[in-house]
């Protein structure tokens, strides 16, 4: 049985015209008009891409340093050693370590939002994938947190970096930053946001790429774009 929104909700959703492509930033507005959450909602762009994810090439997976930031506090690990693990330290990364640290995760540990590895540690954190892996912390390349140079990879973590990557269906779901941010700092962290995600387009794909694209807050019901208000529509 489908479960039943709540009346909050549903008075939201009044307030959504049901086939109605809004501009940028008047779904922005909308969006942190009907928000009803107790807290600091978090807003989300979610993009659906005429990818076929059983191809290799087709598979999206990347990240992109908001300029407005997420509104959010990363706690940001780091596996390195010697210099690289003073680097870190100095940058502001919240924990580093290298066998140490993979062994207190191993044990349970999961208190942190981004993990960071010199690719010489690599080997050790492999062991940490099946821990890692679901929960989307796992240290990639193609994100840019295994690297040697960790201290930029922590200050953009710090500074709002966020990562994306298609899902089985080829949806991409990426938050933008919180209701309380201004308006156009909101759509600027969302042009970014389609600007990168259309720069992935793979070269395979023929036709409409971003097929649609919506925002929400936290629990609030989410409005449809407008794609052609964006600079680099395709």
């Amino acid at each position: 049985m489908a479960k039943t929104r709540g009346k909050k909700y549903q008075d939201a959703l009044k307030k959504v015209e049901a086939k109605k492509q809004y501009a940028l930033t008047d779904a922005v507005e909308l969006v942190k008009d009907i928000d009803f959450a107790n807290f600091d909602a978090t807003i989300e762009v979610a993009f659906n891409l005429n990818v076929d994810t059983k191809q290799a090439d087709q598979q999206l997976r990347g990240a992109v340093v908001l300029p407005n930031g997420t509104g959010k506090d990363q706690t940001v690990i780091v596996f390195a050693k010697g210099e690289n693990a003073k680097a870190a330290q100095e940058a502001g990364a919240d924990f580093v370590g290298d066998i140490d640290l993979v062994e207190k995760i191993q044990d349970g540990w999961l208190d942190f939002d981004v993990a960071i590895a010199t690719p010489d540690m690599m080997p050790q954190v492999g062991r940490l994938g099946r821990v890692l892996g679901p929960k989307g912390l796992m240290p990639n390349p193609k994100t840019g947190t295994v690297t040697m140079d960790v201290a930029k990879a922590v200050a953009e973590s710090k500074a709002g970096k966020v990562t994306y990557r298609t899902d089985r269906d080829g949806n991409v779901a990426v938050p933008f930053g919180k209701v309380s941010f201004d308006t156009d700092k909101l759509v600027e962290n969302l042009k970014t946001i389609e600007d990168v995600v259309t720069k992935a387009r793979p070269a395979t794909v023929r036709g409409t790429y971003i097929k649609h694209a919506s925002i929400a807050s936290t629990f609030g019901p989410s409005v449809t774009l407008d794609l052609t208000d964006f600079s680099s529509a395709r």
